[in-house]
């Protein structure tokens, strides 16, 4: 149903991958009969709204509490016990057959270093979720620490509400390092012992090399000079959106992302066709979503393909060089 309070607009048509004229519906409040709803407020109010059992998945990166301008640092004990009644509504609408991906850094004090996955793991388990995975998300650039190794990775914790979930393999395949790998030994001796579709690309999302002269794939963090890049100081690629909701929801599923920042999760599910749920506090990365999703409903938001070889230096390039004052 509806909100008799919603407003509904319609983005400017553009043309999806099949040439069509395509037309995205977006609300402000939330309502089923729509492609988005963005919610600019505090996702509390959204999720009151949301009935039991009807999200497929669950995507978000909460604030980590490290004093960015869209968050007000406080205690661990605090920033955890003001999430925890988010976390109870997001079990409430998780679908039975649903997964929640809660990705999270760590929060840093004084030097000292709190692994949030490990705190959110406590509180997930109280309202009986399972864990599925804890995926390790490697990336290449960020601040370099002087008194600790510099951190290059950060969590996402996979939880699912029963036994019975989806997930599909095959659209997240990554390229075997062994393709033409045979059993030797069995009743399938002699046979290819790969799927022709690549191999499972395990829970730490990083690197596939499959010879040493090969390119690399990753999943590279928003920096500089990503196509992707806005003013959101800790925003995430929709590249790992796209494989979340690829591996966890069958198509024309729901997708909600109760902290959405500049939204990534509402451009990955428009991606799939999938409809999109989201709630974000700051009326400028609104803005900037509603933006995002106009550029992609003509056709012209910059966005990196999925799987794409990250950049190997050649060796040539100036910033490659040994500076002359190291020698």
């Amino acid at each position: 149903m509806g909100s008799r309070n919603s407003r509904i607009e319609t983005v400017n048509v553009g043309a999806d991958i099949f040439d069509k004229l395509r037309q995205i519906t977006v609300a402000d409040a939330y309502n089923t009969d729509v492609d988005v709803v963005l919610f600019n407020g505090d996702c509390n109010d959204l999720l009151k709204n949301i009935p039991s059992n009807s999200v497929d998945l669950i995507i978000t990166s909460p604030p980590y509490n490290i004093g960015k301008k869209y968050e007000k640092k406080t205690s661990l004990a605090s920033y955890l016990k003001d999430i925890e009644p988010v976390i109870a509504e997001l079990v409430r609408v998780l679908a039975g057959t649903g997964s929640l991906c809660w990705q999270v850094g760590n929060y840093v004090q004084k030097g000292e270093v709190f692994p949030l996955d490990i705190y959110f793991y406590e509180i997930f388990k109280r309202f009986d979720l399972k864990l599925r995975n804890r995926i390790i998300w490697r990336f290449n650039h960020g601040l370099h620490c002087k008194k600790r190794f510099s951190g290059r990775y950060e969590t996402i914790l996979w939880f699912t509400k029963g036994d019975e979930y989806v997930f599909n393999l095959d659209p997240v395949r990554v390229p075997a390092k062994y393709p033409g790998k045979r059993h030797f030994k069995g009743t399938k001796k002699g046979q290819l012992s790969g799927n022709p579709l690549g191999k499972n690309p395990s829970d730490i999302w990083d690197v596939v090399k499959q010879d040493w002269e090969d390119e690399v794939w990753d999943i590279p963090n928003v920096k500089a000079n990503h196509p992707e890049k806005t003013e959101h100081p800790c925003q995430f690629p929709v590249e790992l959106v796209q494989r979340c909701i690829l591996a966890l929801t069958d198509p024309e599923g729901i997708v909600l992302d109760p902290y959405c920042g500049v939204g990534s999760t509402v451009i990955g599910a428009l991606q799939h066709n999938q409809k999109a749920v989201a709630a974000e506090q700051d009326s400028i990365y609104v803005a900037i979503t509603r933006e995002r999703i106009q550029k992609f409903a003509q056709g012209e938001l910059p966005l990196r393909p999925l799987g794409k070889p990250i950049h190997q230096p050649t060796g040539k390039e100036r910033i490659a060089q040994l500076p002359l004052e190291w020698k």
